[in-house]
């Protein structure tokens, strides 16, 4: 079963239809079974009976995630399958030491993918759709997948299997959430 986490700003807003239900209608027609909670309700205990972890992301102005990264401190001891998007990037980063930076991108973009990686594949050349007032900076213990060190696109830790990826695959790439499911 896999979790994924709403971070808009409060339950059941329209940002949901927007940003999960994207994410888990890709995840039912490839057969998945997962549940969706808010952040807020998002129990550290109950997080054992998931085998993997999609963090999604949120509309251009919430960012009331950001205000209550002490909810995500359990990233740090995770060893199951972590995918942040977009915001969800931004709380791993931030949870691991980066810092959120103002970094307004929307529309389509051409992404070098820098590194071979088990959820974005081999290096080349992909488009992506970007919606976001803010990026990242690199956190500790990660290393860059695609972007630079000025403007990270994707990371991923250097042990365990987590990812952040700051384009929204729900629009363009389903095929990236497709990858998580069989890592």
């Amino acid at each position: 079963m896999i979790l994924l986490l709403d971070l808009c700003y409060e339950r059941e807003t329209l940002s949901k239809y927007e940003f999960v239900y994207p994410i888990a209608d890709t995840l039912k027609r490839a057969g998945a079974r997962f549940e969706i909670q808010h952040f807020t309700q998002a129990d550290e205990r109950k997080q054992e009976e998931y085998s993997k972890i999609i963090l999604c992301g949120t509309a251009l102005k919430d960012n009331a995630y950001s205000k209550r990264l002490d909810l995500f401190s359990w990233l740090k001891t995770c060893e199951k399958p972590v995918l942040g998007i977009c915001a969800g990037m931004q709380v791993i980063g931030s949870v691991f030491g980066g810092c959120m930076v103002s970094q307004m991108a929307i529309g389509l973009e051409t992404l070098e993918i820098l590194a071979a990686t088990p959820l974005l594949g081999e290096p080349r050349q992909i488009q992506v759709y970007h919606l976001h007032n803010f990026g990242v900076t690199m956190p500790e213990g990660f290393l860059l997948a695609a972007g630079s060190a000025a403007f990270v696109k994707a990371f991923r830790h250097r042990e365990k299997p987590i990812y952040g990826i700051i384009f929204h695959p729900e629009v363009r790439n389903r095929w990236v959430l497709e990858r998580f499911l069989k890592l």
